[in-house]
């Protein structure tokens, strides 16, 4: 279920503008500052501004620090997505109270145009998901393609507006490096990825 770092970092390649011909960590790294420099196989190496469910905008290396269950869904899917939401429940269920606590979970929307702050909020409290754990966020439409990319999302919008897609839950560590990944939907989650998400956030 790990996927190869050396694959990781060609997916970036491929996906960020620009990286074709450069190391990943040289062309994609953020502008310097004190906070120390992003591995060179981290998703975070993308740019990517979220607008989430309070309305609030930041870049997606916000979440940098603390382990991230991340997926891709949309508001208006009545089947699989929902299932993606079923999911990141269940794998809550399977942690302790403290490794809850260390444990984010991002759901970012493939359709921006529809899932403004209120579509991804009426889902957050419909689902009863804990805002500090839980953010549901859409990026600008542009990015979709590429951060679907780096996370092994596919999808194809339809004639009438939905997607088909992909589902996965991504497993990120608190550098926004791969973990583990899991297609395995709905109220049982895969043990093995669960086992994962325990070593991920256990101290």
């Amino acid at each position: 279920m790990k996927p190869s770092r050396l694959v990781l970092a060609a997916v970036l390649a491929a996906t960020v503008p620009g990286l074709g011909a450069l190391p990943v960590a040289v062309a994609a790294a953020p502008p310097a500052t004190k906070t120390a420099a992003l591995p060179s196989d981290s998703v975070y190496q993308l740019t990517l501004p979220l607008t989430d469910q309070h309305g609030r905008t930041a870049d997606w290396r916000r979440h940098r620090g603390q382990p991230q269950l991340v997926s891709m869904f949309y508001t208006s899917c009545q089947y699989i997505c929902p299932l993606i939401v079923d999911s990141g429940k269940a794998i809550e269920h399977e942690l302790t109270p403290a490794q809850q606590q260390r444990l984010g979970i991002l759901l970012i929307s493939m359709d921006p145009a529809r899932d403004d702050p209120a579509a991804l909020n009426s889902v957050a409290v419909k689902r009863k998901l804990d805002p500090k754990r839980w953010s549901l966020a859409s990026p600008p439409p542009g990015d979709v393609r590429t951060v679907a990319g780096v996370l092994g999302v596919r999808y194809r919008q339809l004639a009438d507006g939905e997607f088909n897609h992909t589902s996965a839950l991504v497993l990120l560590d608190a550098e926004g490096r791969v973990l583990a990944r899991t297609e395995q939907m709905g109220s049982r989650p895969d043990p093995e990825f669960v086992a994962a998400v325990r070593r991920a956030t256990s101290p």
